[in-house]
């Protein structure tokens, strides 16, 4: 039985749809639940509430990016395997995006209000550096994932003891981004250049400071 291949009104729609269910909050089904060792919910202060939601928003928000950069990457890659490629990766980071929602509505908080603007501008640099090379596009995602892997480690140390909960989503996230790192290194990710690393973790950074408010 032979399968249809998709029409370029069908891939736009698909491309539509994944947009929107990347900014969308509780618009995906996770494939996984809670990587959390108990149901139970961490009592915390008003502040440590606070300040752990402001934490799982910056990730909420980083997934968002990761979809948009994957998505971008994606749509302009040089060739089949290497969409392919970033498709897969997008597919799977997106129980990461669930767990933070999740996290997020337990502790009575919201996803960043600028969500939209992240994913539009992610998607934007994925393109770009789909279309500068296949090598250059998997170094970026290699080193898009390391930075990511460094403010995951960061938060988790920055939660409050009796947060169990939030620090064994994040570890696992942890784990996966990294497993994405070297996926990319693996597929030929070339090291990017000092100046766009030191790019990459300025924006970052300013997106951070950001989304723990908004």
């Amino acid at each position: 039985m032979s399968v249809r291949s998709l029409s370029k009104i069908d891939e736009l729609l698909l491309g539509v749809d994944k947009a929107l269910r990347a900014v969308v909050p509780n618009s995906n089904p996770s494939t996984r639940p809670l990587p959390v060792s108990s149901d139970e919910l961490p009592e915390l202060s008003i502040t440590e509430a606070r300040h752990v939601a402001g934490l799982m928003r910056i990730n909420h928000t980083g997934e968002v990016c990761a979809q948009g950069l994957y998505h971008g990457q994606a749509f302009s890659a040089k060739n089949d395997d290497v969409r392919q490629a970033m498709q897969h990766s997008a597919d799977e980071e997106v129980d990461h995006l669930v767990w933070c929602e999740t996290r997020l509505s337990e502790l009575g908080s919201h996803p960043s209000i600028f969500t939209p603007l992240w994913y539009g501008m992610s998607f934007g640099l994925g393109a770009v550096a789909g279309a500068i090379s296949n090598e250059f596009s998997l170094g970026f995602v290699a080193e898009t994932e390391a930075q990511v892997s460094e403010h995951l480690q960061d938060h988790i140390d920055q939660l409050p003891p009796q947060d169990r909960r939030s620090k064994e989503i994040l570890a696992q996230m942890d784990i996966e981004e990294l497993h994405h790192r070297k996926l990319a290194l693996d597929n030929g990710g070339a090291a990017l250049s000092p100046p766009v690393r030191h790019a990459m973790r300025w924006m970052a950074n300013r997106m951070k400071a950001t989304a723990y408010h908004l």
